[in-house]
């Protein structure tokens, strides 16, 4: 990549985390708070300095990171049950069918009994002996050892079957049990996320307008200094503008829903989390990825920031708690947090983790 051509890209990545990553909705028309009347009591806390504005912009980050985590903890929690109540259906219906087995075993175990009992209760041997005919002695020696071999395989079917369905109880007993587990850890993370996220508005809630707008500007700040910096060691002469077909497709669906509102835990059509918008972004492509950002990091293949192409997913903070999709030209579209939407940011505008490749075995298709 040529000199010229890095500044005016590196320009345009700065401007789009600029404008774009952390702006606040409403407030570029919100009117003027009015001044508090003779002797009213001021009913919101007054903060005077950048300095301590950006005190409260990293606390929100803190707010919002926890609140992040504990949705990745409910996400997980949430593809858990998903996949252990269709654990617990396939088991249902082994076990409706082994009862249906078990019934017609014990109906033809019943005829083999009644038909003993027709023929005087006497067993089949004894009735060979009193025969007087040689070949019919012959021919009925040939069907006790067939009839004996069949009420042999008879029983043992239905003790097998007995046993399978003995066994698909405590499976399906055990799947209930994490169902159950899996119920009470999804309803605390959900606690943990809804008290983060109360936290954080009532700390936003508690500054003035203007406070609001010096707050978002020291936002937009700290993210394109971040992207600066990501992008002053040279790692976009690196980097690839071609994508496989099934990458080209997740973009397209992932920036498609750029200006939808995120909601933890949404997987779309209308809201999403981040790794919300990666999964069906890729599940819109024709693949099926882990449905969190952490598990994204640990089950799909990892490859080097400089070998990253449009689709790849990046994952952000030491502990995977956020997500984006790169979409080229240093640029990633990601759900950031609650209050905010689907939007466009510089790949380098928070701490990358590292990157990982849902489609590692496609060929790459030039733009």
């Amino acid at each position: 990549m040529g000199a010229g051509k890095r500044g005016v890209l590196t320009a345009a990545v700065t401007v789009v985390c600029a404008v774009t990553v952390l702006a606040v909705p409403g407030t570029a028309f919100a009117a003027p708070t009015p001044p508090p009347g003779p002797g009213a009591t001021a009913s919101v806390t007054v903060v005077t300095s950048d300095v301590e504005l950006e005190a409260v912009r990293k606390k929100l980050d803190k707010l919002y990171h926890a609140a992040a985590k504990a949705t990745d903890e409910y996400n997980a929690a949430e593809e858990k049950a998903r996949q252990q109540t269709a654990q617990v259906v396939r088991l249902a219906k082994r076990i409706t069918e082994g009862r249906e087995k078990l019934d017609d075993l014990k109906s033809r175990a019943g005829a083999a009994a009644a038909a003993q009992y027709r023929s005087g209760g006497l067993p089949p041997e004894a009735h060979l002996v009193l025969s007087d005919d040689p070949q019919e002695f012959l021919d009925g020696a040939g069907r006790v050892r067939q009839e004996q071999h069949a009420t042999k395989g008879l029983i043992g079917e239905m003790t097998r079957t007995q046993r399978d369905l003995e066994q698909y109880a405590e499976d399906a007993r055990e799947q209930m049990r994490k169902l159950e587990a899996g119920r009470k850890v999804k309803a605390a993370a959900q606690k943990r996320i809804e008290r983060q996220i109360k936290a954080a508005e009532k700390l936003e809630a508690e500054l003035e307008q203007e406070e609001k707008e010096r707050l978002a500007r020291l936002e937009r700040q700290a993210a394109a200094r971040a992207q600066a910096t990501w992008l002053s060691s040279g790692v976009l002469d690196a980097l690839s503008s071609e994508a496989t077909p099934q990458g080209r497709k997740a973009v397209a669906y992932a920036t498609a829903q750029v200006g939808k509102p995120y909601q933890w835990g949404a997987e779309g059509p209308n809201t999403f989390d981040c790794s919300g918008l990666t999964s069906q972004a890729w599940l819109a492509a024709g693949k099926t990825i882990p449905r969190t950002s952490q598990m994204q990091w640990q089950h799909l293949k990892r490859v080097d920031v400089k070998d990253m192409r449009p689709g790849d997913l990046i994952i952000y903070w030491a502990d995977a708690s956020h997500v984006g999709m790169y979409v080229g030209d240093g640029v990633m579209v990601h759900a950031p947090r609650p209050g905010r939407t689907v939007t466009l940011a510089g790949a380098g505008s928070m701490p990358i983790l590292g990157v990982v490749r849902p489609d590692p075995d496609a060929e790459r298709h030039p733009e």
